[in-house]
Parts: C-alpha cells; structure tokens; sequence
C-alpha cells in the first residue's frame, strides 16, 4: 500500500536455475492486457539476452487471464499451473517475495507507484549483482563467486555502498 492507501500489484518472474529476478512492473489495477503487455515485454527481454526458457509457473489468480497465456503458448514456452493452495509448488519464487517484503517492503514507506517501482529496480539490480544465495554458493545470480579467502595476506579493505538510503548494503573489496 502507498501512503495514499492505494493497493499496488507487482508482478516479477524468477529464474529458478540461476534465481535471477526480474520485475515486469507495477500497477494499481491489474488487468488482462497489461499482464499479457507485461508477457510479451518478458518475451522480448529474454530473446535479447538469449535466455531462452521452456517452463513458466504460475498460480490460479484471476489477473493470470488467457491472453497471458496465449502469448506464452505462443512463444513456445509451456504455461504450468500450480495446484490450488499449494505454495510450495512455487517455492522459489515465494520465497524471494516475502524476502523482498522484509528486507525492502517492510522498512520503508512508498509515496506512490514510481517510488515503489524505483524501489523494487534498486532491489532487483542488487538480488542479481550483490546478494548471496546459499543454492549459489553464496555467489549472486550476475555475479561470479569471488574466491575465498585462504590466509591473511589476502585480508582486503571492504568498501561498503548503500542503496536506498541505507536500506541495502553492498560490500566489495576496495581495488
């Protein structure tokens, strides 16, 4: 909810190989042509990174309507339904919303659809370069695991940068 009281809708996809996100976008009233806009928009993000996928999991919610589908099926990409009630058919992508609600939507206050968008991109870009996964070896979904460090001498400086005011930290080693 913005501070205006208005209910956002997010809509985001996951990788579940590489548990790289992308958010698709943000609207106070989902309907069936912006979610199937939003398909086609995936489509073309993904054949320009030559990530081609075979699998698109979704839940039974009304907004997933036939046109969202219809342009999947068309694109060669096989639609599954998970069954109803049955989270964990997603778990993958459960799991990166309600982290996405606590270490982002639940320290701060959204002004309006643009910030909340603004917010969710600066989250999106450090999920995918700087935030450790276990499933990765606490590598990111962009960004190669860096090599561990065996003895003192490779003990670096750590710079530390802050995304959203402070919410998000990075760290890197200082060059």
């Amino acid at each position: 909810m913005t501070l205006s009281g208005q209910r956002q809708y997010v809509l985001a996809v996951i990788e579940h190989a590489t548990r790289r996100i992308r958010i698709l976008g943000t609207t106070a009233h989902p309907t069936a042509s912006w979610v199937a806009q939003a398909a086609r928009n995936l489509i073309t993000d993904l054949e320009d990174a030559g990530s081609p996928i075979r699998y698109l999991i979704h839940d039974r919610d009304g907004k997933f309507c036939a046109a969202f589908d219809e342009v999947l099926t068309e694109a060669g990409i096989q639609v599954v339904l998970t069954g109803v009630r049955s989270p964990r058919m997603n778990a993958v992508m459960e799991r990166w919303v309600s982290t996405c609600r606590r270490e982002l939507l639940d320290r701060m206050l959204i002004g309006n659809q643009a910030h909340l968008l603004h917010s969710l991109r600066e989250f999106e870009a450090h999920h995918n370069l700087h935030r450790p996964h276990r499933s990765l070896d606490q590598g990111a979904p962009l960004h190669a695991v860096p090599e561990p460090i065996t003895g003192r001498a490779d003990i670096v400086d750590l710079r530390r940068r802050d995304r959203l005011g402070g919410i998000l930290h990075e760290y890197e080693r200082a060059a």
